[in-house]
């Protein structure tokens, strides 16, 4: 019996990154792998000139759109298994709904492996903004302060803590999940949360304004689409309690910015944000100096332990869907497109 025909379109310094050398070896062996050996992503013409025949497609970072004209000639194609995070800049809408859902054409993102890194990424900065850490060490190290007396050195750090998640998305469940050992309450606000579900994580639903009023800390984990733009803005942040810490990890587009720089200058609340609208901030940005607000360089999906899962997920996904075997780790709900982050 012949091995399914799989095109893989990352480089090699990708697939460096993401797969341990024993399971690319794995996928290799197990399917017929036609693998981009080039330094450079192909062109939109040479997928278009290459595709039929191949009932699986590999794509990763640095991999260009899919034209429509690739889906028309690939006539065997199966399932597209993305090596990395979002699917969305790959397929347009049209695409979607013309070729993806009703050829049956299954996609699968590995996203769920940079959640990993992605959360806990979150999470410690909930520890590092609440504790002041940043502050603490430039208090030492720039002014010569060794305990800082401002600072409130009974505050409420993580433990105990009521933490609001906004959205139950894939990385806010594992953020959920790697709460579970510090006592906390958790609130949640997502309008696509069943109640079954919140019962499962064991999680409180609430309506956004609500969450931003009770909770100590919260973390932002909302997919960048129309309905989340700028979502929280000056009311919700008025909300957070005096002491409060923000941290976004998400988007930059679901926070306003300029809400956020009023409330911040108060110094009020602790801000981490690994994303920002635009990314990055301009030099002169009002934010930057701000000493509550500590930004990073969208680094939280970053890490070996994430990016190694990648290429497990990868070959799982290839693994289950031709051996018939569900379901397929990864796999996208395109029906859903408009939600997916």
């Amino acid at each position: 019996m012949s091995k399914p025909r799989i095109w893989y379109l990352p480089t090699p310094s990708h697939t460096a990154g993401v797969f341990k050398d024993e399971t690319y070896r794995r996928l290799l062996a197990s399917f017929d792998v036609v693998e981009n050996k080039t330094d450079r992503a192909l062109t939109a013409g040479e997928v278009e000139e290459g595709i039929a025949g191949f009932e699986g497609l590999v794509t990763g970072w640095g991999v260009l759109p899919i034209s429509g004209t690739a889906l028309q000639r690939a006539d065997r194609l199966k399932i597209v298994v993305h090596s990395a995070g979002s699917v969305k800049y790959l397929f347009t809408p049209e695409m979607v709904a013309g070729h993806l859902v009703p050829r049956g054409i299954r996609v699968v993102s590995a996203r769920g492996a940079i959640a990993l890194n992605v959360a806990e990424h979150a999470v410690g900065a909930l520890i590092m903004m609440s504790r002041r850490w940043v502050q603490d060490a430039l208090n030492i190290r720039e002014r010569g302060m060794w305990r800082d007396p401002d600072k409130n050195w009974s505050n409420q750090f993580l433990r105990g803590a009521v933490v609001g998640i906004v959205s139950a998305s894939m990385v806010g469940r594992e953020v959920i999940r790697l709460l579970q050992p510090f006592n906390v309450r958790i609130l949640v606000f997502d309008p696509y949360l069943s109640d079954w579900d919140a019962g499962r994580l064991n999680v409180e639903r609430v309506d956004l304004n609500t969450l931003f009023e009770e909770s100590d800390m919260v973390t932002v984990h909302a997919p960048s689409i129309p309905e989340t733009d700028r979502m929280i803005g000056a009311k919700q942040l008025s909300l957070l309690r005096d002491e409060g810490v923000l941290v976004n990890t998400s988007r930059g587009s679901v926070l306003d910015h300029d809400a956020l720089y009023e409330e911040a200058k108060t110094g009020r609340i602790q801000v981490q944000l690994d994303v920002t609208s635009p990314e990055p901030l301009p030099p002169d940005h009002r934010l930057r100096p701000l000493p509550n607000v500590v930004i990073t360089p969208h680094s939280s999906g970053t890490g070996a332990y994430g990016h190694l899962e990648i290429g497990e997920i990868t070959l799982g996904a290839l693994e289950h869907y031709f051996s018939g075997r569900k379901p397929v780790p990864g796999e996208v709900d395109l029906e859903n497109w408009a939600q997916i982050a």
